[in-house]
């Protein structure tokens, strides 16, 4: 069993020039111990979840190269994640490992897992097309929660509106209410914007939000591909209040895409750190490490996988402003 060389304070202050959250030099953090490689996971193709703490006996120490280091891909809003773990367990500064994380979106991501185009993810669950995919071509992986995410609903922050309901929001996008002042706001027409069929987020609105309900038909304008573009959309759309939208809460707060918008409440709690820890905010999901079923214990992907459950990971996806999973 290989364990991780322990982590210095100075690699993780790596991620101070350039991360989201950046890290007060002054101040102190212990040295961590090694974490073990192996955890008990499922190998069922899919809501396979390592729930085995890793064992803290001593062995071998391993180190990541950028030889060795796992091809990784995943979803846009870890592409910061993606970096961080690159740069820590790298030992060089984040942009400086740029060169290593090329993530092409949550779809195509477990599309490259199966076609051996990537050794391991970190991504949000695949849109249901994208499971019958995999089952046709019986390719067997495990899903690892790793942090916990919020999906948000995004207005312009001229907008009078501050919280919405579930039922609210469902209606918006099943086009049953129409207008804002249908639910305390102006009298004007709801601009409901939706993301591609295939986006992590659209997966996560039908799942957590739209459940059964179909959503209304949207004009092609108003489906964007990419969640940047979504945002400035909803911000500038027509140079009006009248647009919404949904993301996720890493992206749209942490990546301070939201600049010029504003996130709602939901069912009258606000989306934050606090409230996604707590599980008080109504619609969270998991981010998960997703690798092979049959890839080797002693890979460099199931030990990085490992070392994102490990209370040296947990610190890394707290510094990038995750709430890692307990």
């Amino acid at each position: 069993m290989k364990k991780l060389i322990p982590l210095l304070l100075c690699l993780m202050l790596l991620l101070s020039a350039c991360g989201p959250t950046p890290v007060d030099p002054t101040e102190t953090t212990p040295t961590l111990p090694p974490v073990p490689t192996d955890t008990t996971a499922s190998t069922e193709p899919t809501d396979t979840t390592a729930t085995t703490e890793p064992s803290t006996e001593d062995s071998e120490l391993f180190t990541f190269t950028r030889e060795n280091f796992p091809r990784m891909d995943g979803s846009t809003a870890l592409v910061p994640l993606g970096e961080a773990i690159a740069s820590v367990l790298l030992g060089e500064p984040r942009d400086a490992v740029t060169d290593l994380i090329s993530f092409n979106r949550t779809t195509q991501s477990y599309r490259n897992l199966m076609w051996n185009d990537c050794d391991m993810l970190i991504a949000a669950e695949p849109a249901e097309s994208v499971v019958q995919e995999m089952a046709q071509e019986n390719f067997q992986y495990e899903m690892t929660p790793i942090a916990t995410d919020a999906l948000i609903f995004v207005v312009n922050a001229s907008n009078p509106v501050n919280s919405l309901t579930t039922e609210q929001l469902r209606k918006i996008y099943s086009g049953e209410i129409t207008n804002w002042k249908e639910v305390g706001g102006n009298d004007e027409a709801i601009i409901a914007f939706q993301r591609n069929a295939d986006a992590g987020s659209q997966t996560l609105m039908k799942k957590l939000v739209m459940g059964d309900t179909p959503f209304a038909e949207a004009p092609i304008d108003v489906i964007i591909g990419g969640m940047g573009e979504l945002m400035e959309s909803v911000k500038n759309y027509d140079n009006s209040a009248n647009a919404i939208g949904y993301s996720v809460y890493y992206y749209a707060n942490d990546m301070r895409m939201a600049e010029g918008l504003k996130i709602i409440a939901v069912d009258g709690v606000d989306p934050n750190a606090d409230t996604i820890a707590a599980g008080e905010y109504p619609h969270l999901n998991p981010y998960y490490a997703v690798l092979p079923a049959d890839a080797p214990e002693d890979s460099p992907s199931r030990i990085l996988c490992n070392w994102l459950r490990s209370e040296e990971g947990k610190y890394l996806l707290t510094l990038e402003g995750y709430v890692p999973v307990a």
